[in-house]
């Protein structure tokens, strides 16, 4: 099962994946543009990416449910088609409508992608090996998000509006094929995991996936840590920086590509630290939350532009977000049984892209809001409208750390029914520190 064979696979449902995340993020890159084309507010700018989380969030449970039945080639191989749809509807739309209606289908499309993948990696993969695959998954597509930053922010320049998203149309078909060519469900001998028949089934899977706790604390991990660096990279991240902050289109570019190495960089090392402490993952989840908390506030605070050093580590800290989110789908993974595991992740890739769409939207209102009062002094992108509407995300912040406790408490009172104790974290450092001071007596002894 970590035969080359599973690494063609993953390859294939990988590159369904980098073109989901490509188009997913290509509207972050044409807020301005969008503005103009438009001739919209920040509010129905923000519509756009709105409505199109909102398809995408309102689709994970059924689309979980279906790739359970329907496995992960046909789902993947469709969502492809939907979005290729919703980039030529974007390419030649002209109005509020018409573009929405793209973003829509793009939204349904990228819904059916990610779980998808996931769902591949334990059936392809052994057991010890999913966590650290799972977050190459993670890393891997987010070299989509760089695509959009670079190659289609350049053709979107050079050549127009039209030409880039007919691009990206182009992309969706290619995966198309070459998942209907070379993606398997399954390894050849295995059995597909077999979901319950019929609706009533289908409703007690759900409700099993959803009775479990485990299954809700990964939810709220992924609601708490994926939703800001999505803010920053799908809608806001390009007008703060530009309008806000003041910098230039290059050094613009070259922190949305820092934001893609450093989710890149810092995958395995969360995929490492969940396979050796998979008891601590809600200690990592709190705070990674804690430090994108400290980051905004640290950029937010400063009563005038943020200097590009401080600019870069909060790049640098959203990142940290992505792959740390998929700490999630490991609570799912480890949770609920395989036939079940599409169900689960659903549900948990629903929590970040809530709190995602809920954050944009307020962004946006409040930055109209601001602006209709005259406290935007006639600059809708300004840099204090920025500061006020971009704290909107402590709430959130806050209110899904309260959430994580909450759950975690009842997942640990499972474990001890169950025999597993999670001693207190200040209890397993030190029999940490004994234990490397015992080991270092050791070979002092062993070397005298």
């Amino acid at each position: 099962m970590t035969a080359p064979r599973a690494w063609l696979i993953w390859t294939i449902g990988i590159f369904g994946y980098l073109v989901a995340v490509a188009q997913r993020t290509s509207f972050g890159v044409v807020g301005l543009e969008a503005t103009e084309r438009f001739q919209a507010g920040a509010s129905a700018i923000s519509f756009f990416t709105v409505l199109q989380l909102l398809v995408y969030a309102g689709l994970q449970i059924p689309v979980g449910l279906l790739v359970d039945r329907f496995g992960s080639r046909a789902m993947i191989a469709g969502g492809a088609v939907l979005m290729g749809l919703g980039q030529l509807q974007l390419a030649f739309a002209d109005t509020v409508p018409g573009g929405v209606a793209g973003r829509v289908l793009v939204g349904a499309g990228d819904a059916m992608t990610f779980i998808s993948v996931i769902r591949l990696v334990p059936l392809w993969f052994a057991p010890a090996r999913v966590p650290l695959v799972t977050q190459l998954t993670g890393m891997s597509g987010q070299l989509g998000q760089l695509f959009s930053v670079i190659p289609f922010a350049y053709v979107l320049h050079l050549a127009g509006w039209t030409a880039a998203f007919l691009m990206l149309a182009g992309m969706s078909a290619a995966a198309v094929v070459l998942v209907l060519v070379l993606l398997q469900d399954v390894p050849p001998g295995t059995a597909r995991p077999q979901s319950g028949q019929g609706l009533k089934a289908t409703g007690v899977s759900l409700a099993r996936a959803w009775a479990q706790p485990g299954t809700r604390l990964g939810l709220w991990s992924h609601f708490t840590i994926q939703f800001s660096g999505t803010v920053f990279a799908m809608t806001w991240g390009y007008p703060f920086l530009i309008s806000g902050q003041g910098l230039d289109g290059g050094t613009v570019a070259a922190l949305m590509a820092l934001y893609v190495g450093a989710a890149l960089a810092v995958g395995p090392f969360i995929g490492r630290f969940v396979s050796r402490h998979p008891l601590r993952r809600s200690t990592m989840v709190l705070l990674i939350a804690g430090g994108t908390a400290a980051a905004w506030a640290a950029v937010l605070a400063l009563p005038g532009p943020a200097p590009l050093w401080l600019l870069a580590a909060l790049v640098v800290v959203l990142a940290v977000g992505g792959p740390g989110s998929m700490i999630g789908f490991d609570f799912a993974r480890t949770f609920n049984p395989a036939h079940r595991i599409g169900t689960a992740t659903g549900i948990v890739n629903v929590g970040g892209f809530i709190a995602a769409l809920v954050a944009i939207f307020l962004i946006g209102l409040v930055l109209d809001i601001l602006y209709a009062a005259g406290f935007s002094g006639g600059i809708l992108y300004g840099l204090d409208p920025f500061r006020i509407a971009l704290s909107t995300q402590f709430v959130l912040l806050g209110s899904g750390a309260a959430a994580i406790i909450a759950c975690r408490r009842k997942v640990r009172r499972q474990m001890a029914e169950q025999g597993i104790v999670v001693p207190p974290l200040r209890s397993a450092l030190a029999r940490q520190r004994r234990g490397i001071l015992a080991r270092r007596r050791q070979a002092a002894r062993f070397e005298d």
